[in-house]
């Protein structure tokens, strides 16, 4: 081990993991007791490491932290390498935050609730693992690992084409994780020393050849991941078909990790690289947005709806990601972690109300806002949140992204305006598609009051129809309207107050990664000012601005050698 101190990140990762081994023995009745011991043990690991950090973590440090290092393979140089930095730290906290309310909104599952269990468990360990494994083929294990329990979460407690989805949503995702075993293993065998260690990686000066390649690889595997155009197609039906829990981290978490992948590793490894393609990412954010926006105003299914918000959503991301800007980088930071909340808590609200009419089709629901006046008011917040009005995470994070493309040095202006132009379409298209969900689902009249529902869905469902969490499951004709209970009141708040709270005082959130995202655009910025050196053409046209002048480089390297 590299420091003295204890091994936090290693127990924060483990401990799920452990705990899950434990489930096959536990005494249960009806689930109860391992539902408990679940839920205990995701919280545990929430509040150590919101413990860890708050003791441990240095705010104004850009530098890797809590690093801890083992040798485990040493014929291959596979090491057990762990460490936090302002990127992995927020996200480390989502996945804590997401996964135990996911649990807990899991609270009625009564098919094989011990296997459900262990699989969540299972899940949160993996998803940590990703953000804070510092060795590259540590990075890829546990991409691999969270790939088996979102399978069988969904293939076995989804809808009626759960199987498809499931399949699906296994092979775009493992096919292209196979480009991150090929650049891991590209990048660590490049040159005299052999290391998958991310941060040796990064000091490697690979040909531009094949750092163009290693960029166009992991962008792949990140971009199906992130459900960039076009290579999205599995997320919608993976969400149309899974369970409510399962679409919190879904949506909260997954998605989460290919923006992850992007920052880590095509943008700050592949920093030369990535000035080639920084418009490419642009250019697909706007698609994203506007494609997404459109798609979602033509779903009768609402989590497909909500699917489709996401692809729109996570086009911000990109913009961020590709704006040669602090701000944006920030932006697009601060949207990762506004759209986990959001999307988490319209997913289980969604399954809320799936619950109750048992139909996910909102033609079919019109009016329930009357007689679910508690599930219609969470809904309603967390639309708006969505939308972005002030006030909300939303409006902070995509604020920021457009204010860092708009205030980039590098993009010429034309370009600028034509990226937030088409961007603001989207925005302009999300509150028509999200207020016509509201409409549909609460205010319209397809539905009775007494829950005589002409249920196409339900009634073409087999036997081996989707498990129902949060009420009993009964056939449309037998269920009643009841209003959201404490528990789900309880959920959806802990999601709306980190909501409502970044939205009026966002340095809560973004003095964690100012310190790293500065870095990062200082270093982003260098590989620029080298590739324009040795490559004058890549100033030119429409896309980048007119070449730096000789004393602006001196003053943009000045303060990067300061920092």
């Amino acid at each position: 081990m590299i420091t003295g101190r204890f091994p936090w990140l290693t127990v924060i990762i483990l401990l799920p993991l452990i705990a899950s081994l434990l489930i096959p023995v536990l005494p249960n009745k009806n689930g109860k007791n391992v539902r408990w011991y679940a839920l205990s043990v995701a919280i545990l690991d929430f509040v150590l490491m919101c413990h860890v950090f708050s003791k441990n973590y240095d705010v104004s440090s850009s530098t890797f932290q809590l690093v801890e290092k083992y040798t485990w393979v040493p014929q291959l140089g596979f090491n057990w390498t762990i460490a936090v930095d302002g990127i992995s730290v927020p996200l480390v906290l989502l996945t804590g935050l997401v996964t135990t309310l996911s649990i807990f909104s899991a609270w009625q599952v009564n098919l094989k609730p011990r296997l459900f269990y262990f699989l969540m468990l299972l899940l949160y360990s993996a998803q940590i693992g990703v953000f804070v494994a510092r060795d590259l083929l540590l990075f890829f294990m546990m991409w691999e690992l969270e790939l088996v329990p979102v399978y069988l979460l969904i293939s076995i407690w989804g809808g009626k084409k759960r199987r498809y989805a499931a399949t699906k949503f296994l092979l775009y995702t493992a096919g292209a994780s196979i480009f991150i075993l090929l650049a891991a293993l590209g990048m660590a065998f490049y040159g005299d020393n052999v290391t998958f260690d991310i941060a040796d990686l990064a000091l490697k000066n690979y040909p531009l050849n094949f750092e163009l390649l290693l960029y166009v690889g992991l962008m792949i595997a990140f971009g199906v991941k992130l459900a960039i155009f076009p290579l999205h197609t599995w997320l919608p039906d993976a969400h149309g078909e899974a369970s409510a829990p399962v679409s919190m981290i879904l949506a909260g978490i997954l998605l989460k990790m290919g923006a992850y992948g992007l920052i880590r590793l095509n943008l700050m490894t592949l920093g030369n690289a990535h000035v080639y393609f920084a418009p490419v990412l642009a250019v697909l954010g706007v698609v994203n947005i506007i494609y997404g926006a459109l798609n979602s105003f033509a779903q009768p299914n609402m989590k497909r709806c909500l699917a489709y918000s996401s692809v729109s959503h996570m086009g911000f991301v990109l913009l961020g990601i590709a704006s040669y800007s602090e701000l944006g980088i920030s932006g697009a930071m601060l949207q990762m972690i506004s759209h986990g909340l959001i999307a988490a808590v319209l997913f289980f609200l969604a399954g809320v109300t799936y619950d109750r009419t048992h139909t996910l089709l909102m033609d079919k629901m019109g009016g329930i806002g009357q007689v679910m006046p508690k599930v219609f008011a969470l809904f309603t917040v967390s639309a708006m949140a969505s939308l972005a009005i002030p006030g909300m995470s939303g409006f902070a994070s995509e604020l920021t992204v457009f204010l860092g493309l708009t205030s980039s040095d590098i993009y010429s202006s034309v370009f600028c305006i034509m990226m937030v132009f088409l961007a603001a379409v989207g925005v302009i298209l999300t509150p028509i598609y999200l207020l016509n969900l509201l409409r549909q689902v609460f205010y319209g009249t397809g539905a009775d009051n007494n829950c005589e529902i002409d249920n196409i869905y339900w009634e073409n469902l087999d036997d081996e129809g989707a498990v129902c969490f949060g009420t009993d499951c009964l056939l449309p004709n037998e269920s009643k309207y009841r209003d959201a209970s404490n528990r789900e009141v309880f959920i959806a708040a802990c999601l709306l107050v980190p909501i409502i709270a970044i939205g009026v005082y966002p340095k809560i959130v973004t003095q964690i990664y100012d310190v790293k995202t500065v870095a990062v655009n200082n270093q982003i910025h260098q590989s620029y000012i080298q590739i324009a050196e040795t490559s004058p053409n890549i100033d030119a046209e429409v896309l980048y601005a007119q070449q730096m002048l000789d004393s602006e480089v001196n003053s943009v390297l000045g303060e990067i050698k300061q920092n």
